[in-house]
């Protein structure tokens, strides 16, 4: 199965991930509590090549903007580890606004926030799903045929998934989400948060959440 951008082969995507692992050795095993520099909040949410998808309450005190790469295992562990207790405590709450950006650090990571944004207003279920089965289609010897695989199980069939990787105009808007957050906000590994506007680059625990949205949550 070949596609245009996506003819992938192990090697290629081996390649592809260790020069993700350059980048993100260069980023702090945890983030950095006191953020390394900030952005315009009004920048950073300007319209984008692709709409967001927000999580919560549109007039949360907190707002969250993660860049990720579906194929960055740093972006998966905090999906599966740290993510459903922002979700509980936080978004569900209406404390936190939360929003997932593509930032690929390769063509299947790629192709799968592609396929992500064909399913709708399903897209953040959709990248959940595949952050857990990762290891099932990201580091297998055929990526295409297990990504396919594994969104069976979203409901998105072969012809689809054939017909979203040939689409030219939605490859476009993706890489220029991406090209967007490295120009405009640096970006250069994943994942990278923006929490009203602060910069926090790496791996990120629920005790640093916890803390960075303390002391940014307006003191009733």
């Amino acid at each position: 199965m070949s596609f245009p951008h996506f003819a992938l082969t192990r090697r290629r995507l081996i390649a592809a991930a260790a020069c993700g692992a350059l980048v993100l050795a260069a980023a702090p095993a945890m983030a950095d509590k006191a953020g390394s520099g900030s952005v315009s909040v009004m920048e950073l949410m300007a319209p984008n090549a692709l709409p967001d998808i927000v999580e919560g309450d549109a007039n949360a005190p907190v707002t969250i903007v993660e860049y990720a790469s579906m194929t960055c295992s740093h972006c998966a562990a905090f999906h599966h580890e740290v993510y459903p207790t922002l979700k509980k405590n936080y978004i569900d709450t209406g404390k936190v606004k939360f929003i997932l950006r593509e930032f690929p650090l390769d063509p299947l990571a790629t192709a799968a926030f592609m396929l992500a944004r064909e399913m709708g207003d399903k897209r953040d279920a959709v990248v959940d799903l595949l952050f857990a089965q990762q290891k099932n289609w990201a580091f297998v010897d055929k990526p295409l045929d297990g990504l396919a695989t594994v969104l069976k199980q979203a409901g998105l069939g072969q012809e689809k998934f054939e017909t979203v990787l040939k689409d030219q105009d939605l490859y476009k808007k993706v890489t220029e989400v991406r090209a967007r957050a490295a120009d405009k906000f640096g970006v250069n590994s994943t994942p990278t948060f923006f929490i009203n506007g602060e910069k926090y680059t790496g791996e990120i625990t629920v005790a640093d959440i916890d803390k960075i949205i303390a002391a940014k949550t307006p003191a009733k």
